[in-house]
C-alpha cells in the first residue's frame, strides 16, 4: 500500500525542484531585473555573452535528451504489476544505440573546442580593439580595500569611481599593492586578476553612454565586498570636462598620501588632480629585490623590460670581457 505514494513522490520531488529551479532563472528578468552578464555593453563583454550562449546550447544538446530519456525510462520500466514493457533479459548490445551516443557527444566537443579556441584568441585581454580613436590609457591599483584609478594622459587620480569616454577604447593596465584581487566590470567585459609585482593589459570599450557596475571579484579579508566602484561612461566632451573640473577643484595625491592609502582600510570616492609621477611603476616594482621580480617574466612595463635587458647584456659583457 505504501509502495505508489513513494514512487510518486521520487517522480514529484526532482519535478518540483527543476521547476524552482528555473523560476529563479527567470523569475529576475521578468520581475524587471536583469543579469548583467547577459546584457553587455560593448564589445568584449557582448563576445563573451555569445561564447556563453553557444556553449550553453551546445551542452543542452545533450544533457537535455539525456534527462529526457532518464525520466522516461524510469516511468516506462518502472515496477507495476501491469507494465507491458518488453522483458529482454538477455539484451547487451545495440549498434545504433552505441553509434548515436558516442557520435554526438564526440561532434559536440570538437564543435565546443574549435568554438571556444576561436573566441580565446579573439578575447585576449591585451590584444588592442579596432577603432578608428586612440585609447585611453588608465592605470590601476588594488589596495585594501579600495581601488586607485590613474589617469597618465590627463595627469589626473581617483579612487573607487570610474571615468570613461564612451565608443573609445581604454587600455587598463593594471597591478596590485595588497593581496590579490580580481577587476570586474560585468557589462563591458570578464574579471582579470591584478596582482603585486606584476603588471597586467586589459582593453575593454563602452559602446553606449551610462552608469555601469564595478566590482573585485576576488576573496581578500574583512572588506572585500565594498571594493566597489562606479564606472561613468560619458562624451568625449563630458570626459575632458570632467578632467578639468577635476583638476581645478581637487588636491593633489602625495606621496604621504598614498602612503596612507595603502592602509587596510574602507574609502570614500575620491579625487587628486595629480600623482607622483611613476607611481605605478613603483608600485609594480615595490616587492622586487635587486632587480629581478618573482614575476618578471610576464611584464611590468616597457621601463622594466628595458632595465631588465640592460642588466643582461651588461652581464654578457662581464663574461666575454673574463674569457
Amino acid at each position: 500500500m505504501n509502495k505508489k505514494p513513494r514512487s510518486l513522490a521520487r517522480i514529484i520531488i526532482p519535478v518540483v525542484l527543476t521547476l524552482v529551479t528555473i523560476a529563479l532563472i527567470v523569475w529576475p528578468m521578468l520581475a524587471g531585473g536583469q543579469y548583467v552578464v547577459l546584457d553587455p555593453k560593448g564589445p568584449i563583454g557582448a563576445s563573451q555573452r555569445d561564447l556563453i550562449v553557444i556553449t550553453t546550447i551546445l551542452c543542452a544538446v545533450i544533457i537535455v535528451p539525456v534527462l529526457i530519456l532518464s525520466a522516461v525510462i524510469v516511468w516506462r520500466y518502472r515496477d507495476k504489476p501491469d507494465n507491458k514493457a518488453a522483458y529482454e533479459p538477455n539484451w547487451s548490445h545495440s549498434t545504433k544505440a552505441e553509434v548515436i551516443w558516442w557520435t554526438v557527444p564526440i561532434i559536440i566537443i570538437g564543435i565546443l573546442a574549435i568554438v571556444t579556441v576561436r573566441y580565446t584568441y579573439d578575447l585576449e585581454p591585451s590584444k588592442p580593439l579596432a577603432s578608428e580613436k586612440a585609447p585611453v590609457t588608465i592605470q590601476v591599483s588594488s589596495l585594501d580595500w579600495k581601488w586607485l584609478f590613474m589617469y597618465p594622459e590627463q595627469g589626473i587620480a581617483t579612487v573607487n569611481t570610474l571615468n570613461i569616454p564612451a565608443d573609445r577604447p581604454v587600455k587598463f593596465e593594471l597591478t596590485a599593492d595588497s593581496p590579490m584581487n580580481s577587476f570586474w566590470i560585468p557589462q563591458l567585459g570578464g574579471q582579470i586578476y591584478t596582482m603585486s609585482g606584476m603588471a597586467m593589459t586589459l582593453y575593454l570599450q563602452a559602446d553606449h553612454e551610462g552608469q555601469y557596475w564595478g566590482s573585485g571579484a576576488n576573496f581578500t579579508g574583512e572588506h572585500f565586498g565594498k571594493m566597489r566602484f562606479d564606472v561613468n561612461a560619458t562624451s568625449d566632451e563630458e570626459f575632458d570636462n570632467w578632467v578639468r573640473e577635476v583638476k581645478q577643484n581637487s588636491q593633489e595625491l602625495t606621496q604621504e598620501g598614498y602612503d596612507a592609502l595603502t592602509e587596510p582600510g574602507t574609502s570614500n570616492v575620491a579625487y587628486y588632480s595629480a600623482f607622483p609621477e611613476g607611481l605605478f611603476q613603483n608600485i609594480v616594482t615595490k616587492y622586487v629585490v635587486d632587480g629581478n621580480g618573482a614575476h618578471s617574466k610576464h611584464g611590468s612595463s616597457s621601463e622594466a623590460a628595458g632595465a631588465n635587458q640592460a642588466t643582461q647584456e651588461s652581464n654578457q659583457d662581464e663574461d666575454k670581457s673574463a674569457n
